[in-house]
This record gives C-alpha cells, sequence and structure tokens, in this order.
C-alpha cells in the first residue's frame, strides 16, 4: 500500500499440483517441518528452507495442511501472534530504539507511523476472524515486551 510499486505482476505457482522429483512422504516433511521449529524457526522460514534444501515447493501440496498448521498440531508453534503481525511490531521495535538515537531521522519516523498504521489494520482483520482477542490494541511498550 505505502510502497511505490504498481499492480501485482511477478511470478506465479504453477497451476499443476505435482513435483515428482518430491522424495519425501507426507510423514517425512510433517517430521522436518516440526524439526526446525524446534530449532526455533519461523513458519517462513520453513517454507524456504523446505524450498532451497530439500526441494519441496509446497507442504500443502502433499501434507494437505499448512506449515503453521502443522506446527499447532505438534505444539511446536511459539509466537502468541500471527507471524505477520509478531514480524511487523519487531521491525517497530527496532525502528523506535533507532528513532531514540536519532531524533531528527524524519524518513524513519514516518516509517515507523507506516508500520504501525499497517499493524492496526492487520490487527483490525485478525480481530474479525476471532485470532486476536476483541480488546487487544496495539502499543509500542507492549511490543516491546513481546518482540525482544
Amino acid at each position: 500500500m505505502h510502497a511505490r510499486k504498481k499492480g501485482k505482476s511477478g511470478s506465479k505457482r504453477p497451476l499443476e499440483r505435482i513435483a515428482p522429483w518430491v522424495r519425501y512422504k507426507p510423514r517425512e516433511i510433517e517430521e522436518i517441518v516440526v524439526k526446525l521449529a524446534k530449532q526455533g524457526k519461523q513458519s517462513a522460514e520453513i517454507g524456504l528452507i523446505l524450498r532451497d534444501q530439500y526441494g519441496i515447493p509446497s507442504v500443502k501440496m502433499f501434507t494437505k495442511k499448512s506449515i503453521t498448521q502443522i506446527m499447532k498440531e505438534h505444539g511446536v508453534f511459539n509466537t502468541p501472534y500471527p507471524e505477520d503481525i509478531f514480524n511487523l511490531m519487531r521491525r517497530a521495535v527496532n525502528l523506535a530504539a533507532h528513532l531514540e538515537k536519532y531524533r531528527k531521522d524524519y524518513a524513519s519516523k514516518r516509517g515507523l507511523e507506516l508500520i504501525e498504521s499497517k499493524i492496526r489494520r492487520l490487527a483490525k482483520y485478525y480481530k474479525r476472524k476471532g485470532v486476536l482477542p476483541k480488546d487487544w490494541k496495539y502499543d509500542l511498550e507492549k511490543a516491546k515486551l513481546v518482540a525482544k
């Protein structure tokens, strides 16, 4: 929304839902996901590792479950918030720390405003879906406690 991009052009996943080069069974893929989650990796990182090192283009294609669902089933999902809002909160905390040191950095101040507005928009969506409690409210001080 705030970037200078136009449109949604870019590479897309192929329509075919087959990957004959993958030699892993669904149970083995789940074990790899759990192993990586126990190492402290987030679901996006796990997806990248599976793609780049194991040659698995999509976990959902083989297991019929998302990486986050697998992590929750095995009790290794360790973040209290959805991953995207958690990463934005971490960025906001880092940027706020930068702004404490460099108070005249107006470009970063604007960046912090944009990040915080994105957090609020996402929070509205997650409250509607029931992922976050209805009374949850973004606060930088709380985010500092959670994101560190």
